[in-house]
């Protein structure tokens, strides 16, 4: 299947479409609202079922939950404790597809650490813990996807992880897992979605569901970008709306059967070189877990656990968060995290399923596996869940709103590699040669490699019509401008926003989320995507605002007072 772009024009396509369903086209099969990882892998399940398909999400694609994630492709570790196993042989053999198949140029594996205080009992448990993820991962058929646990001693521990402060372990348990950069697995999922046939509109936000009789049959949308509203007509709505889950099931009228907990976590970016060490490192905090994760030229430490009941759309990160995940670093690290050390850092929700009780609820208690309901006939909505286990969650969703006809039209979504899976190994074996062509370093072809794969190739052409494009960005060396015009051109961006904090991760990559460089990304933003000087003005001065707004809140202690500051910021702001 030839990879197909994502422009402003497939977006007008797919308004037309959604717009003419019911009248002069037949019903959508299905209608799917919410352009997170879910959503995406939704829409990818059903159009390769061979139905007609869209895809909407009220703002860009993955900027809900799916970009503020841990990063992780994980089994749960953790979910062992709780003895949830099918959990975690679920995430297990959705890791072990993702990293042999599905997405191996996105997923890359990572070895993690659990140091252990104390030899005897610590080592049994851990060591048993990990041995059941192992063979929980190795009876999945097909080849092995990851290396089997070691465990280390206290010289071992500290060759992998020198900056560990001493006596703090006696040794450790090493364990595999992978990583991904979350957001770029949401924007190739609703890429390969478009190629095999679905339509799909970000900034197209459901305002209300159609219902006739008890049946909802389609959905009132609104163009986010004109404020034009009109009606999509389906046969079946499927809702894979996160955190908002209990909103968009409440536009039925009748309660939504699923209700959702917003859980915050937040993560903060450290420079590599602040923290020695070549593995991850996984421990346990009174309130959730602390992973320091290697990304690229940096640590990602997180997370916290807490409630968030305020604005779902705008969490945000505040000074106590901040220094709750330095002081629980620096507590068990030799080298010492200051504020100024923390490059960057973000703030997300997590969408757990809540318990039937009122109350305050343990965020850190609740299970994080999906439930599937359809409260009325044609809607079905989907809750919970996590990254790794995605393509499941949509899966069933889509079986659900089919019926007794999901057995004629199974899911393949297992056999279906995304956007840059196939062919990448043969453009990996062409880098060396392209490191000599552009001067290139070897973290500029590994970084080009975990993010297209062999769609590294269309970047080639557009290189090959402006050879300026090869160049690094001047402010941010680690994202050539090539990778901005094919932002622009082929994955669907409408804003600078969306460059910035999605199709790159500038935004807590740099200092100052990327501020530097956003002059030469404006400019380039202008030659492909046609803005006038008025658009790019208005542009700049969004996000320099976003910018603004998000570090007056990180100056504050709660939740209300970080809020309160980052609108005062951001009042008065228009596109």
């Amino acid at each position: 299947m030839q990879p197909k772009a994502l422009t402003g024009r497939d977006r007008d396509e797919a308004l037309r479409t959604l717009r003419e369903s019911g009248t002069t086209r037949p019903p959508l099969d299905i209608l799917v609202v919410g352009g997170g990882v879910t959503g995406a892998g939704a829409a990818l399940d059903a159009t390769t079922r061979g139905l007609a398909t869209a895809l909407v999400e009220a703002s860009d694609w993955g900027s809900g939950t799916s970009q503020w994630s841990t990063k992780l492709v994980h089994g749960g570790l953790r979910y062992l404790q709780m003895l949830d196993f099918g959990l975690v042989h679920e995430a297990l053999t959705e890791r072990g597809l993702l990293l042999r198949s599905l997405a191996p140029h996105l997923v890359k594996p990572m070895p993690f650490l659990i140091p252990l205080e104390h030899r005897v009992w610590q080592r049994a448990y851990y060591g048993a813990g990990v041995t059941l993820y192992d063979l929980l991962a190795n009876a999945l058929p097909g080849q092995r996807a990851l290396p089997i646990h070691q465990h280390a001693g206290r010289r071992g521990l500290h060759r992998e992880f020198p900056d560990l402060r001493e006596g703090r372990a006696i040794g450790a348990v090493k364990y595999w897992d992978a990583t991904v950069d979350d957001a770029r697995l949401v924007s190739t999922l609703v890429r390969t979605a478009h190629t095999y046939g679905a339509s799909v509109a970000s900034r197209t936000r459901a305002v209300g569901l159609l219902r006739e009789g008890d049946r909802i049959v389609g959905a009132r949308l609104r163009d986010e970008e004109t404020g034009e509203v009109f009606e999509a007509r389906a046969n079946q709505v499927v809702s894979c709306a996160g955190v908002w889950t209990e909103e968009v099931g409440g536009l039925t009228g009748d309660p939504s059967c699923l209700r959702v907990m917003a859980s915050k976590g937040i993560h903060l970016v450290v420079p590599r070189d602040r923290i020695r060490g070549t593995s991850g490192l996984f421990l346990q905090t009174e309130r959730s877990v602390l992973f320091f994760i290697p990304w690229a030229r940096y640590w990602i430490i997180g997370t916290t656990d807490t409630p968030w009941r305020l604005d779902r759309g705008h969490p945000v990160a505040t000074a106590t968060d901040i220094d709750y995940v330095l002081e629980h670093a620096n507590s068990v690290l030799t080298t010492h995290l200051t504020r100024d050390d923390v490059v960057g850092w973000y703030a997300g929700l997590r969408p757990l399923l809540q318990p039937g009780v009122e109350g305050d609820t343990d965020s850190a208690k609740v299970s994080r596996e999906h439930t599937v309901v359809s409260p009325l006939p044609g809607l079905t909505v989907v809750g919970g869940g996590k990254l790794t286990t995605y393509r499941v969650m949509a899966k069933d969703a889509v079986d659900l709103s089919l019926g007794d006809r999901a057995s004629e039209l199974p899911s393949i979504t297992h056999q279906i590699p995304l956007l840059g899976a196939v062919g990448e190994a043969a453009m990996r074996r062409r880098m060396p040669a392209l490191r000599d062509r552009f001067g290139w370093s070897e973290q500029i072809t590994d970084h080009l490699l975990h993010r297209y794969g062999s769609l590294v190739e269309q970047l080639l052409d557009l290189i090959v019509e402006d050879p300026s494009l090869a160049r690094p960005l001047e402010h941010a060396p680690a994202y050539l401008r090539v990778e901005i015009a094919y932002a622009c051109i082929s994955e669907g961006v409408l804003h600078l926003e969306d460059v910035m904090m999605r199709r790159t991760r500038l935004y807590y990559e740099e200092p100052r989320k990327g501020l530097a460089a956003v002059p030469e990304i404006a400019e380039i933003a202008v030659q492909w995507l046609g803005w006038n000087e008025a658009r790019e003005a208005g542009e700049v001065e969004a996000y320099e605002r976003r910018v603004l707004a998000d570090e007056a809140a990180a100056r504050e202690t709660t939740d209300e007072a970080a809020v309160a500051a980052r609108d005062r910021v951001l009042q008065g702001v228009r596109r």
